[in-house]
């Protein structure tokens, strides 16, 4: 069976009314599974992940997208991760029988009706990408929110989908295909944001750090501690481990430990290369975050 794994990336992480409503979407579609959810308050961010047949999951992926535009006004917004509007990011992951050009085919019509339906003007990246420059999702949203009315103004920058028409309450959306990340999240015992955004260039791979590993620093005032935030793109290559030590070394060699670690929606098991969730002090963590065992369940529920 086909499985197509979504995980929208919606701007807002501190209403809860907000981030209710839109879980009720994904719950009114009985063909696709909700399988976790999250939102953050300094990140003011929520990521939703649900999985099934591509032709249900692009329906509860439209549905989910209109219910946020409906609520979020990026005029309104603020917080320290960086994002283009309301409907910040939609990716698509090829599982089970699925291949990457099936994600593609999803990505592209979401992208296509999202602006026919609700006029919110798309970048396709990863590999949906249609301009080689576009790959990388941090090229996409480089300068964020903030600079889309300079960035639409560019014959550079201008969208896949849509005309290049900023739209102040909702801003754009990067739509994507991709293998299944790891977002990971190291905290830091330290309120030294400058600490934090020194080591996430360190070990970012666009500064001859890590390889598959995108990286930022920023504060988190609700905690009065920082964070090194992480997206690990291709977890077979790079696991956790070497991540993890690495960020602990370049700590340590200021004298601060980690305080823990956490994942932001789910990680495939192989991602641990036989080590345990204790070794990386992951914090919340359960079975029920390892994508396989929803992959497995869902198999097992459509037969």
């Amino acid at each position: 069976m086909k499985i197509i794994e979504c995980v929208p990336n919606f701007s807002e992480g501190c209403n809860k009314r907000k981030l209710r409503a839109i879980a009720r979407v994904f719950e009114s579609f009985p063909a696709v599974r909700l399988i976790d959810s999250s939102g953050d308050t300094d990140h003011n961010r929520s990521v939703f992940t649900f999985l099934g047949k591509p032709d249900d999951v692009l329906e509860a992926a439209l549905a989910a997208a209109g219910k946020a535009l409906q609520m979020i006004d990026m005029r309104e917004h603020s917080g320290v991760h960086p994002r283009l509007g309301a409907v910040d990011v939609v990716p698509f992951i090829p599982l089970a029988k699925a291949q990457m050009k099936d994600a593609v085919a999803v990505a592209h019509s979401f992208g296509q009706k999202l602006y026919e339906k609700f006029g919110v003007p798309v970048y396709y990246y990863g590999a949906a990408a249609l301009l080689p420059e576009r790959c990388e999702l941090a090229d996409v949203r480089r300068g964020g929110y903030e600079a889309l009315v300079r960035k639409m103004a560019d014959q550079a920058g201008v969208p896949d989908v849509g005309d290049p028409l900023f739209n102040e309450r909702s801003g754009a959306t990067a739509v994507g295909a991709r293998i299944p990340l790891v977002a990971y999240n190291i905290n830091l015992d330290t309120d030294d944001l400058r600490l934090a955004q020194r080591i996430a260039a360190q070990i970012r791979e666009r500064n001859g750090g890590l390889k598959n590993v995108r990286a930022i620093g920023i504060g988190l005032k609700s905690r009065g501690i920082v964070q090194v935030s992480m997206n690990l793109t291709n977890y077979k290559e790079t696991p956790l481990k070497p991540v993890y030590d690495l960020v602990r070394k370049l700590a340590e060699d200021q004298g601060v430990e980690i305080l823990e670690s956490e994942l932001i929606g789910l990680i495939p098991k192989k991602a641990f290369a036989s080590m345990k969730p204790e070794y990386f002090k992951l914090k919340d963590f359960c079975e029920e975050r390892l994508l396989d065992v929803h992959v497995k369940s869902f198999l097992a529920r459509s037969r």
